[in-house]
This record gives C-alpha cells, structure tokens and sequence, in this order.
C-alpha cells in the first residue's frame, strides 16, 4: 500500500532535512507531503530550494500565516493519494523506519487506523510532567469510551485515507489527536497499537507542546464523547 506522509512544518530548519533525509530512506511505496505553516526562519528557504529541484515523491505546501497544526493537517489530507496516511512531526523525536510495522498492521480490511505506542516498549522520558500528562490523556480517553490503549497522544497515527477523510479535520492546533481518536471511537472503529521508538527533545531545543493543550485535548475528547451523532456523520 501506498503511504502519503503529512508532515507539518513550523519553524523548523534544525532538522527538516535530516528528517526528510530519514523518511526517503524507508523502502515503502510513499509520497511526503510538506505543509509550511507560516514558518518565520529558515525552513521556507529549504521548502523553496527543494520546490526548484523537483524532488520525485515530494509535495510541497504552504500557508502564509500560522495556522496550527490540525490545519496543516487538512491541507496535507486534501493532496493525499497514498491508501493510508501517517502524520510525521519534522523533528527527530520519531524514527521514520517504523512505517514497516505500522504498516504492516494493517493485515484487514476492516483495520482502519494504527496507532504507534511509545508506552509499549522502554524509551527516553522528556520531562516528568509531559509523559505523565500524555499518560492521563489515555485514561481519560479509555474511561470515556470504554476501551484500553496506552498512548492517545501519540504523532503515529496512521489512517486509511478514506478513513479520515470520511471523519474529517476540524480543528485548527494539537487537539488534531483527541478530535480523531473520539471521531474514531464513536464510529466503532478499532484503534491497534504497536510499539515504536522514541527520542524525545527537550523544551530548549524547539518542543512546542504545552500543559494547557493537554487541557484543551480533554476538552475535546469530552466534547466528542457526548457530541449527538447525526446519521450523515
């Protein structure tokens, strides 16, 4: 199966290429998706070097402002023609040669999203505060919808395109992951997991997550959860 990559951008010229250098080198059938998010460093330099060179499998998008990540998201899903989707964050926290498995995971068709789990395997903690936020994002998300996963807040989220297509994008920032993982849910979708690697970076060198997005995630996990479910959603 193909694999459309969506990666969202925002200022991140540390390790955009190294990351985009890791991601080629996975020998599956793939097409990266770039979307700048209103970089203000020197990533959109690196975005128009590759744009003039023409890269094969790369696509190449822009906003002109910062519009958020979930946004960035969209615009990705709206150029996607891989028979799934996995969303990439342009750091270096995650290790690109996990496609194989997370791929490999979808052995039915009934499978419709795959999870990476950093919970499922020993990996470096960032920070106290950050794995253990990330780990109540998870029993909330089990004690609202009845089910045990381990790592809601994962990036490796892996869809069949359609798929999430078919539940949509709404939000603009982070709560991307709790809005897809209730939109999935109440669909009755199973959410598999395996475990990846993880090589978490440290406030100092670029991590854009806070503690309120975590709040703004439960808001929206709940929000979903009691949401009145019409019968074309």
């Amino acid at each position: 199966m193909k694999l459309s990559v969506i990666i969202p951008i925002y200022n991140e010229e540390a390790t955009l290429e190294e990351l985009v250098n890791r991601v080629e080198a996975v020998s599956l059938p793939k097409e990266l998706i770039l979307v700048d998010d209103g970089s203000t460093d020197g990533t959109v330099d690196i975005l128009r070097r590759w744009e003039t060179e023409s890269r094969a499998g790369m696509i190449v998008l822009h906003h002109p402002q910062n519009r958020g990540k979930g946004a960035a998201i969209a615009t990705g899903l709206a150029h996607a023609t891989g028979d799934l989707v996995i969303i990439q964050d342009a750091d270096l926290e995650y290790d690109p040669q996990d496609y194989h498995k997370l791929v490999a995971a979808f052995d039915s068709p009934k499978q419709n999203v795959v999870y990476g789990s950093r919970n499922l395997r020993r990996n470096p903690r960032s920070s106290f505060s950050f794995y253990w936020g990330g780990r109540l994002l998870s029993w909330v998300t089990n004690w609202l919808y009845g089910l045990r996963i381990t790592d809601e807040a994962t990036c490796y989220k892996v869809f069949r395109t359609e798929a999430l297509r078919e539940i949509g994008v709404e939000s603009t920032g982070f709560e991307f992951c709790p809005e897809v993982t209730a939109k999935a849910l109440r669909r009755g979708w199973k959410i598999r997991e395996v475990p990846i690697s993880y090589h978490p970076r440290l406030w100092d060198e670029g991590k854009k997550i806070r503690w309120y997005d975590g709040l703004i995630a439960i808001w929206w996990l709940v929000k979903y959860r009691f949401k009145r479910v019409t019968s074309d959603e």
